[in-house]
């Protein structure tokens, strides 16, 4: 299944504003550069446009999809149960680690988002940079057969 890379957003400093670019950096092992959560598991974050807009339909209000603080917003591909899967986006591939489970800024954006993000992946994903290079908003997105790429499966499985 392939999909469309909609957004990205980088947040300059620890608690600070989601700034929208059309095109940004990935680091690998690092994370998006320019962006203040760098190394780790969770060196990128992602969110899902199908979840996202399930989630405004429910609260019957538009709300920006920069409020939920990821860095990515992916269309035409579900973050569910991605745990340990790899997605390419433009020429870079990322490995999910886990879910991003909302906290209580949610509700600071909007009345009622964290109870909405709160169903399991609606809150999107964390990932950490496989490979190095440029991503643009527009860039395809897609699952990567990990055999076929020559990873060493991760053993995560969905979850």
């Amino acid at each position: 299944m392939h999909g469309r890379l909609d957004a990205i957003w980088i947040k300059r400093v620890h608690g600070g504003p989601m700034d929208p670019v059309a095109r940004a950096t990935l680091r690998a092992g690092r994370g998006l550069v320019g962006n203040a959560d760098q190394g780790g598991r969770r060196q990128v974050t992602l969110i899902d446009r199908g979840a996202w807009d399930a989630i405004t339909g429910e609260l019957a209000d538009h709300v920006d999809p920069a409020s939920r603080r990821a860095n990515l917003l992916v269309s035409g591909v579900s973050l569910a149960g991605s745990r340990g899967r790899v997605m390419r986006i433009g020429g870079c591939r990322v490995r999910i680690n886990g879910e991003t489970r909302p906290c209580h800024h949610m509700d600071d954006a909007h009345d009622g988002l964290r109870r909405a993000l709160a169903v399991p992946w609606r809150g999107g994903a964390f990932a950490e940079v496989l490979d190095e290079g440029e991503i643009a908003v527009g860039a395809p997105v897609e699952w990567v057969d990990e055999i076929a790429e020559g990873l060493q499966p991760s053993g995560g499985g969905a979850s």
